[in-house]
């Protein structure tokens, strides 16, 4: 990992990787999206360039961010991500950042 990600960083990432055992065997697995503050940031994994970005989910480089993912085959998996948390956390406006990126024309490349 890079010598300037975060302890809280690593731990979470950590923490997302815990039902891989230990690698990323299965992409079904793999979770893009770590939800932070109560949905306003997000730690975004990515596979194409393997770092992890803490984002805010209301930011134009979230919008970019999830953009290169969707354009790299992960759009799917991404909207099912995102429809989960929803689900999980229905007060922290994973709803209105689904709709925000699907009118920023994020998902349609894909």
């Amino acid at each position: 990992m890079a010598q300037n990600t975060s302890k809280t960083a690593r731990a979470s990432v950590r923490a997302g990787q815990a039902g891989a055992s230990g690698a990323l065997s299965v992409l079904g697995e793999f979770k893009y999206l770590i939800p932070l503050n109560g949905g306003k940031h997000v730690y975004v994994r990515n596979l194409t360039n393997g770092k992890t970005n803490r984002l805010s989910t209301s930011s134009d480089a979230f919008v970019e961010e999830i953009r290169v993912l969707a354009g790299a085959g992960h759009a799917t998996k991404l909207r099912v991500e995102l429809q989960a948390l929803n689900s999980a956390h229905p007060g922290h406006g994973w709803d209105a950042t689904e709709q925000r990126l699907v009118d920023a024309g994020v998902f349609e490349a894909a």
